[in-house]
């Protein structure tokens, strides 16, 4: 693998993880464990446990956010921004997706038109007056989803980038919003910060709130927050369980994610254009995550790059 193009920064001290509530997911040095032979070799994690490759300590969200009010104004537009792509995006119905899912036999709901004869045929021999339900066909059923949304608040979240964060956060709630789907959200710089976790409810509008009250901060540890949604993912049930990772990609802290992009199912990248950013690791991450690149550049852009990315 050929070395970053940036050396990033060696963090002296242990990341933090802010977390809401006091209850797990915990936060684990698995390599410590595995050497101890406390863990096995392989991927790690499960109900109610977080298992990080690095050594990390535990806090709460509360200490992180700041105690100002953030910009009403700002806040408003942001949320503004996110209800209308919402609204644009493809509207969400239980019809199963073309070419999607595990195929079943189930009654005609007057949609599919392809017959599964051979049940249809044991239904009707016991039904002499047959309904419309009673006529077996065979739909695609949808997979539930799992999704961890990555985004990167280092710097200052103020203009465009805000923009974006609150499109793709407002986006993916309305598109995850039912049919048992999940959707967590990390936060990170040189540490992260998990708002939301899978299977918990917390209102986009809330947050919004929390994404734009925390400070503003210099590194970019990318590795830690990939390894914050790996594990998360890995608690996670749901057939299909993705990351979407919402950076620049300028890695300055930490180790190179590079290899553990590998281990996700699926991880994509929106590289954010609109400043200083690193397009070949973000492609990289993408490539190597077995998942799908997109750069936005603006807030207009973040919808139709959802859409390809999580076709």
């Amino acid at each position: 693998m050929a070395p970053l193009r940036r050396r990033p920064k060696q963090l002296t001290e242990a990341p933090a993880l802010f977390e809401t509530g006091n209850g797990p997911p915990l936060v684990l040095d698995a390599t410590a464990l595995r050497e101890r032979g406390a863990l096995p070799a392989g991927p790690t994690g499960g109900q109610g446990v977080l298992v990080t490759g690095q050594s990390a300590t535990r806090r709460a969200v509360d200490e992180l956010l700041e105690d100002v009010v953030p910009d009403r104004e700002v806040a408003a537009m942001a949320q503004r921004i996110g209800r209308r792509l919402a609204i644009s995006r493809r509207p969400r119905s239980d019809r199963p997706e073309r070419g999607a899912g595990k195929l079943a036999s189930v009654p005609y709901r007057y949609r599919s038109d392809d017959i599964d004869l051979d049940r249809t045929i044991e239904v009707l021999t016991e039904r002499p007056v047959p309904e419309d339900t009673d006529i077996i066909v065979r739909e695609r059923m949808r997979s539930r989803r799992a999704v961890v949304l990555v985004v990167d608040v280092s710097g200052s979240m103020r203009g465009e980038k805000v923009r974006i964060a609150a499109a793709t956060v407002a986006a993916l709630s309305a598109d995850l919003s039912g049919h048992g789907d999940q959707l967590a959200l990390v936060a990170f710089w040189s540490d992260a910060a998990l708002l939301k976790p899978l299977g918990g409810h917390v209102p986009p509008g809330r947050l919004l709130d929390q994404l734009l009250r925390i400070p503003a901060r210099g590194l970019t540890n990318v590795q830690f927050a990939l390894e914050v949604a790996h594990a998360e993912l890995n608690r996670s049930s749901a057939r299909r369980r993705s990351a979407v990772l919402l950076s620049d990609a300028v890695h300055n802290a930490g180790p190179d994610p590079r290899p553990l992009a590998r281990r996700f199912p699926e991880l994509h990248v929106m590289l954010e254009t609109d400043g200083e950013h690193d397009l070949p690791l973000g492609a990289d991450l993408a490539r190597l995550g077995h998942g799908r690149f997109a750069p936005v550049a603006t807030h207009r852009d973040v919808a139709p790059a959802l859409n390809r990315l999580l076709r």
